[in-house]
């Protein structure tokens, strides 16, 4: 490897190194390849090593690079699309959904998330936890508040907690007709159960994608689901469909 100093630019140095070793990523190291040493980085670009942490930090948080205890920093490995809108609508649990079912349990759901439903303030609904895998990963998690009125028949099932009850709300509210569902994406900050379920810090930044399916002229279930941000790009078709690329982003042409 040969040595680049960095010529003096406006842009803060650590931004402008963060472009030069995105540069170098693309030609010079294949995904899985552990970088050298934060000395000879520095060495090699000219730069204290201070600056060298920035620019590793801020393409870790793009999902460029990973940080493993005992291994060192390795190139990230591109990530598989997942598909948040579809041009067709289906229930929570269709065929189709890539989510797992983890626990669903009877609690009163967060007053907004009350609101949304209509349900009264100590009204208890059904809240279905869902989680997403990529390669193995952990990519979203999933809160889904499904009403009791949604399910009528569900008190009928034996199936107490776990999966297994989580798997049979969805089976019940898919015999409901789906009218519609209606997406939306804000950038939010994780929270401690959310951070711990996405290998994250707490406070780290995610995506949230909140869901309202429609039918019988109300909102039947709500999903709120928590995307890492460090490896997820929005993009947004022609159907109005979103989906979710995990890797790094493309240059435009």
């Amino acid at each position: 490897m040969g040595t680049t100093q960095l010529e003096s630019v406006a842009e803060p140095k650590y931004w402008h190194l963060r472009t030069v070793l995105t540069e170098a990523l693309d030609s010079e190291f294949a995904v899985g390849e552990i970088l050298p040493n934060e000395r000879d980085l520095a060495a090699r670009f000219g730069v204290a090593r201070a600056t060298l942490r920035q620019a590793l930090e801020q393409l870790e948080l793009e999902g460029r690079l990973q940080r493993r205890r005992g291994v060192g920093t390795t190139v990230a490995p591109p990530r598989v699309g997942v598909a948040v809108g579809t041009e067709h609508h289906a229930w929570p649990g269709s065929a189709e959904d890539a989510w797992q079912p983890v626990d669903s349990v009877l609690a009163v759901p967060p007053a907004a998330v009350a609101e949304v439903l209509g349900t009264g303030p100590d009204e208890a609904v059904h809240t279905v936890r869902r989680s997403r895998t990529s390669q193995g990963q952990p990519v979203a998690a999933e809160l889904l508040h499904i009403p009791r009125s949604s399910v009528p028949d569900l008190s009928a099932i034996d199936a107490p907690s776990g999966a297994a009850r989580a798997r049979a709300v969805l089976r019940e509210v898919q015999r409901l007709e789906l009218e519609g569902r209606e997406n939306s994406v804000e950038l939010g900050s994780a929270r401690a159960d959310d951070a711990k379920e996405l290998d994250r810090l707490p406070g780290a930044p995610v995506l949230v994608v909140t869901t309202r399916f429609l039918s019988g002229g109300r909102v039947a279930a709500l999903s709120v689901a928590t995307y890492r941000a460090d490896t997820c790009r929005l993009t947004f078709g022609a159907s109005g469909g979103v989906e979710i690329h995990h890797g790094p982003q493309q240059r435009a042409s």
